[in-house]
C-alpha cells in the first residue's frame, strides 16, 4: 500500500510560507500538489504492477502490462529526479524512492524462482564455471598425483611411515600390523550394518568431514594458493599410504575398487575446491586490468560457485560411500559403479551449459 501522500512542508520550511505567498511565489504545498497532478495515477499503476510481481511473479501481468512496466519505471525515476531537485516534501520523496527501488528489482532483477535458479545453476552455471578452471584443475591434479606417489613410495619403503602420514582418526584399526584377513573383514568387505547406520549416520559423518576439507582448501586460496596446493597434496599422500598398505598384502585391486565407488566423486570434489582456491589466489597475485579488489570480487564469486557445487558432489560421495559401498560386495561391481559415475561426471562437465559459453570467461 502506498503511504499517505498528503503534502506537508518539511521541517523548517513552514516559517517561510508566509513570505513566499507574500512575494507571489506558489506555496510548497501547492507546488507539490501540482507536481502530483497527472503523475500520481501512473505511480499507483506501477505500484500495483510491482506488487503483483512480488506476490505472483511476471505471470500475473498481461502482455500489455509487461510492455508498459519499463515505461512506467522510467517515468517514476524521472519524477523522483525532479522531486529531489525542487525539494518536495519528505513523504513523497520516500514513497517515490521506495517505488523506484521495487520497480528496479522487478525490471532488472532475477526473474527465476529459487527452484528454477538452483536448476539453472546445476544445468548451466556450475559446469560452465568448472570448464573455466581447466588450468587450475590440471595444477591441483598434478599436486594430488605427486602426493599419492610420494605416500606410496614412503610406505612401500618402510611401512611404519603409515602411522606418521595417516591421522589416527582416519587410520582406525588399519596399520602396518594389519593382516589381509583383518582388512578384508573389517574394511574392504565388511558386513552391511543396516540402513540407519550407513545411509544416515555414516554418510552424514563423511559428508561433513569431506566438505570441511574441501572448503578449507578453497578458503586457503586467499593465502596466495600455496596452502591449497599443500592440502591437496597431503590428501594424495594419505591415499598413497593406504594404497601401499593394501598392495603389500596383495589387496591393491580390491582396495582401488573399494575406493573408486565413491572416490571418483569425492576426489573430483576435492580437486574442484582446490582449483577454485587457486583461481582466487591467481586474481590476488595477478588482478589483470581490474583493481585487485574488483578482480577478486568478480572472479572470487565465480570460484565460490564452483566450491558450492563441489559441496553437492561431497553429498553424493557420502551417499555412495556410506550407503551403497557396503551393499556392493563384489569388486567388479564397485568398478562398474565407478565407471558409470566417471562417465556421468565427464558428460556433465563437458557438455552441459555449452550454449552459455559464448562470451564466458576464458
Amino acid at each position: 500500500m502506498s503511504p499517505d501522500l498528503q503534502e506537508r512542508a518539511p521541517a523548517g520550511a513552514a516559517r517561510h510560507l508566509g513570505p513566499a505567498r507574500a512575494e507571489g511565489r506558489p506555496a510548497l504545498t501547492l507546488r507539490s500538489a501540482e507536481f502530483r497532478k497527472g503523475r500520481e495515477s501512473a505511480w499507483r499503476r506501477l505500484d500495483d504492477m510491482v506488487g503483483r510481481i512480488e506476490g505472483r511473479g511476471f505471470d500475473s501481468l498481461s502482455a500489455e502490462e509487461v510492455q508498459e512496466l519499463p515505461l512506467l519505471y522510467r517515468a517514476a525515476m524521472s519524477s523522483l529526479s525532479v522531486a529531489r531537485n525542487i525539494l518536495l516534501d519528505r513523504n513523497l520523496l520516500l514513497y517515490l524512492e521506495n517505488l523506484c527501488l521495487r520497480a528496479y528489482l522487478a525490471v532488472y532483477g532475477p526473474r527465476l524462482g529459487l527452484g528454477r535458479t538452483f536448476l539453472r545453476f546445476l544445468s548451466h552455471d556450475f559446469p560452465r564455471a568448472v570448464r573455466a578452471l581447466r588450468p587450475h584443475l590440471l595444477a591441483v591434479t598434478v599436486a594430488l598425483l605427486a602426493g599419492t606417489l610420494a605416500g606410496y613410495l614412503l610406505v612401500h619403503s618402510d611401512p611404519h611411515y603409515f602411522s606418521l602420514i595417516v591421522p589416527e582418526s582416519l587410520a582406525g584399526s588399519r596399520g602396518p600390523e594389519s593382516s589381509a584377513e583383518d582388512l578384508i573383514r573389517t574394511e574392504l568387505f565388511a558386513p552391511w550394518p543396516g540402513f540407519v547406520e550407513t545411509f544416515v549416520i555414516f554418510a552424514n559423518s563423511l559428508f561433513r568431514h569431506n566438505t570441511l576439507v574441501g572448503l578449507l582448501s578453497f578458503g586457503l586460496g586467499f593465502a596466495l594458493g600455496l596452502p591449497t596446493v599443500l592440502l591437496v597434496a597431503y590428501n594424495g599422500l594419505i591415499m598413497g599410504a593406504f594404497l601401499a598398505l593394501h598392495a603389500e598384502l596383495g589387496l591393491a585391486v580390491d582396495f582401488l575398487g573399494w575406493l573408486s565407488i565413491h572416490g571418483v566423486t569425492e576426489i573430483l570434489a576435492v580437486l574442484l575446491c582446490g582449483a577454485a582456491g587457486l583461481r582466487v589466489a591467481e586474481k590476488i597475485i595477478f588482478p589483470g586490468d581490474l583493481p585487485r579488489l574488483d578482480s577478486l570480487a568478480l572472479y572470487g564469486r565465480r570460484a565460490a560457485s564452483v566450491a558450492a557445487g563441489a559441496v553437492i558432489l561431497f553429498f553424493i560421495a557420502g551417499f555412495l560411500e556410506g550407503g551403497f559401498r557396503p551393499l556392493i560386495s563384489q569388486t567388479a561391481g564397485r568398478y562398474a559403479v565407478a565407471l558409470v559415475t566417471a562417465a556421468a561426471w565427464l558428460f556433465y562437465f563437458t557438455r552441459l551449459g555449452r550454449e552459455a559459453d559464448h562470451g564466458a570467461e576464458r
